[in-house]
Formats: C-alpha cells, sequence, structure tokens
C-alpha cells in the first residue's frame, strides 16, 4: 500500500530536519593523537560516524534535495585518520566502509584516486581474508563468526562487491567460500552430531562461557547465517552463479527450517544454537524478541524471502511472508522496541518491510508500512532529534533519515545492501528472470 501523500510529506520533512542536524561535521581536535584508535577511526564507521552520514547526505544530493558540498565536508571527515584495514575492519568499518561509500555516495567524477587506493585496499584485504579462511575449512576448523558475518567478515566484503564491483572474480570467489562454509564441518570427538559449517567457536558478546564452550550457531542477519544466505540470494538474482550456489542456498533454508518456532503469534527463530540446545533439539529461548532487522523474525523473513525468489520456491516466499506478517500483527513484539535506529529499531523494521513488500505474492505486507511509519515518526524525538544517538547510518540518525527519505520519494537506494535488504540495480532485471 502506498503511503498517503500526507505521511510522504511527514516523512520528508522529518528527513530534511534530521539531515540538516548533520550538517556540518565536528571538527578535528587538536589533540586527536591522544585519543583513542577507536575514537579517531570511527569517522570510518559506517555504522555510528562519519562514513555513514556522508552515505545519507550523497543520498539526498542525487536526489536533488541535499548539497554536494556537504557530502565533500563529511568525506573529508571520514577520510582525516590513517586508514583501518586490520581485524575489525569490515563493510561497516574501515577502508570497505569508505570504498563502499564512494563507490555509493560521492560526487560524480570525484575521488577518482581515493577509490582506486581503497579498491586495492580492499582487493588486498579480501584476498588475505579468503586464502586465511579456506585454510580453516581445509584443516576442518570452527570459524569465528567475524570471518564470514556482514558486519567485519567476507560477506560484508561480498555486499560491497555485488555493489560496487559485481562482474569481478573476487566476487565469485567470496560467493564459492560462502557455498563451502554452508557445508557440515567433519565430526570430531565431541560429538556425533552434524554441526553446520558456520557453527562458530567466538563466545558472544555478554555470553556465559560454560554456555557457549562448544560452539554455537548464530541465525542473525548481523552476525549469523541469515547474512550469507541473504548475499546468495541476492548474487544468484543478479544472475552470478557459482558451483553449488543452490545447494547452499537449499542448506541454510534447512538449517532455518529445523529451528523455526512455532507460536500462536506466529513463527519465531532463536538468536543462537548452543551446543546443548542442539543435543536437546529445541532452543533455550522462551519465545520470540524484539521485531529488529538483526536477530529478530523480520530480517530472518527477508533473507528467506530472498532465498525462495532465487529458488523459485514459492511455498518458501509465502511461509517467509507469512512469518513477516504475524510478527507485524504481534504487539508484544513490536513493544520491545527502544529506539528509532537501522539495526535494533524502528527504522530498520521499516526498511525491511518496505523492501519486502516490494517481492511479495502472498502477503500484503506493505498494508502495514502506514501504521509503521507512524510509529517510526512517533519514536523521534523532534526537538532534539539527534539526542543520544550517535550520528551515523547503522546505528544513528542518517540511517533514520535515510529511512523516511527512501519513504517519501518510494525509492530504493544502494546503502540498503549495507544490511542486505535489496540489490536496487538489479531489482527490473531480476524480477522477470526470478518468476
Amino acid at each position: 500500500m502506498p503511503l498517503s501523500t500526507d505521511r510522504r510529506a511527514r516523512a520528508a520533512t522529518v528527513a530534511a530536519r534530521l539531515a540538516d542536524a548533520l550538517t556540518a561535521p565536528p571538527a578535528s581536535q587538536p589533540d586527536g593523537d591522544r585519543a583513542s584508535t577507536g575514537e579517531r577511526r570511527r569517522g570510518q564507521s559506517l555504522a555510528a560516524g562519519a562514513a555513514g552520514v556522508a552515505m545519507l547526505h550523497g543520498l539526498r544530493a542525487r536526489d536533488g534535495v541535499g548539497s554536494w558540498a556537504t557530502v565533500d565536508a563529511w568525506l573529508r571527515a571520514a577520510t582525516r585518520e590513517k586508514l583501518s584495514v586490520g581485524a575489525r575492519a569490515g563493510l561497516w568499518l574501515g577502508a570497505p566502509a569508505l570504498a563502499f561509500t564512494l563507490a555509493t555516495a560521492a560526487p560524480p567524477g570525484r575521488y577518482r584516486f581515493a577509490r582506486q587506493h581503497l579498491d586495492s585496499a580492499v582487493t588486498e584485504m579480501t584476498d588475505r581474508r579468503l586464502a586465511a579462511a579456506n585454510r580453516r575449512i581445509d584443516a576442518g576448523q570452527r570459524p569465528e563468526r567475524a570471518e564470514y558475518d556482514l558486519v567485519r567478515g567476507l560477506t560484508g566484503l561480498g555486499a560491497h562487491l555485488l555493489t560496487s564491483h559485481p562482474d569481478t572474480d573476487q566476487l565469485r570467489r567470496v560467493l564459492t567460500y560462502l557455498v563451502r562454509l554452508t557445508e557440515p564441518l567433519p565430526a570430531s570427538g565431541v560429538t556425533r552430531l552434524s554441526l553446520p559449517g558456520w557453527w562458530s567457536g567466538d563466545l558472544p558478546v555478554r555470553a556465559p562461557v560454560d554456555a557457549f564452550a562448544d560452539g554455537h550457531a548464530d541465525l542473525g542477519m548481523a552476525h549469523g547465517v541469515a547474512g550469507p544466505l541473504a548475499l546468495l540470494a541476492l548474487a544468484y538474482r543478479r544472475g552470478i552463479v557459482v558451483p553449488g550456489h543452490l545447494d547452499g542456498l537449499n542448506r541454510i533454508c534447512d538449517w532455518l527450517d529445523a529451528w523455526r518456532q512455532d507460536s500462536p503469534t506466529g513463527p519465531w527463530w532463536p538468536e543462537r544454537i548452543t551446543f546443548s540446545e542442539l543435543r536437546e533439539g529445541r532452543p533455550a529461548q522462551a519465545g520470540s524478541g524484539r521485531a529488529s532487522w538483526c536477530y529478530g523474525t523480520p530480517g530472518l523473513a527477508r533473507a528467506q524471502q530472498l532465498a525462495a525468489i532465487a529458488l523459485t520456491d514459492m511455498a518458501r516466499q509465502e511461509r517467509a511472508e507469512a512469518a513477516l506478517a504475524a510478527c507485524l500483527g504481534n504487539p508484544a513484539q513490536l513493544a520491545r522496541f527502544v529506539d528509532p535506529t537501522l539495526c535494533h529499531g524502528w527504522a530498520g523494521l521499516v526498511a525491511t518491510v518496505h523492501r519486502a513488500a516490494a517481492d511479495a505474492r502472498f502477503h500484503p505486507l506493505g498494508s502495514h508500512l502506514p501504521a509503521l511509519t507512524d510509529q517510526l515518526l512517533d519514536s523521534l524525538n523532534m526537538t532534539e532529534p539527534a539526542s543520544g544517538w550517535p550520528p551515523g547510518l547503522i546505528e544513528g540518525t542518517a540511517g533514520v533519515a535515510a529511512v523516511l527519505h527512501s519513504l517519501a520519494t518510494d525509492t530504493t537506494a544502494t546503502w540498503e545492501t549495507a544490511l542486505l535488504l535489496d540489490l536496487p540495480q538489479a531489482r527490473s532485471a531480476s524480477c522477470g528472470m526470478a518468476w
């Protein structure tokens, strides 16, 4: 259901107000050398820093409602410090985040040298990580989520390549790695249970050590296997296919089917599965969490909808859309939101539904958008629009403004690939090919 003219106008007004609050980047601190490395490199953060704000202003400038001078100012702020290419760098931080930002938001014809420099750095990083990941698989060892996830791992690097360099051999090698990731790990002396290839050995933040001592499987979009599923599906829709591609999609889908939990208010998925839960065949999580993009039903449903379109599996697509529709009709899940941002809050839910509704065949997901838009708008503190939030795209003000701008203009934007919600430049061709 298209938004009414009044809602579009309100969304556009609020988007402009939020963007105006981010017109000028903070000045460089004269004692910046004494700040921590993380603080100094925050500008390179798509999630919380200047790179994400530049993305917002680039989106608005391309649509004729913003200034390229503002984009330039935020890009300069994002590139003040030495590029981060270490272990924490990925799609949301460091060289890949800046490369993604320049490729999608920079003024036309500008930053050619910087793009070449960033592309070279990201290419080298991706090759290095692919080699390490394939060695790890060859040795039969468990991965850490940072090897493959969207935020820091090869799924995020693949999302950048799919957006900016879709015809490269490197993208195909990333996809081939993700297919390998879906193959079961070899049995060990600990268990004869079959472990999925993404069964991770790292410890989630604030997780109890004992419960995760034998590893776990993360199901989420940000750090779990839903991210690889969405990337494999989007690449397939774009016509970029590697050996075993459909097998990889099916293996992840089968795992998600096995851990789908049905309830009177609709299906849901646990955030993670520990070894004890795998052995028992049921999750310890008592019920659905908040309806967020990162770990909730909306992100998982969108990933499975994309996979169903790639597989031309209409029954799976209907189940995915039904799960999302049931979630949107469950006030208990929606009531758990505490902020308006993309990753954890209302903006992420609205963006997910906006994209899922465009592909929906079996459930009128777009009928929920007017009420969800109102919820997002009502969640904002309009007297101090940026109070308490970082400025960036994924976790801050810029992301809220970007979603409202997209609603007001009813457009897709390349930044949405940073959440693996869509690949805008592929939509017209892929829809015809998929069906």
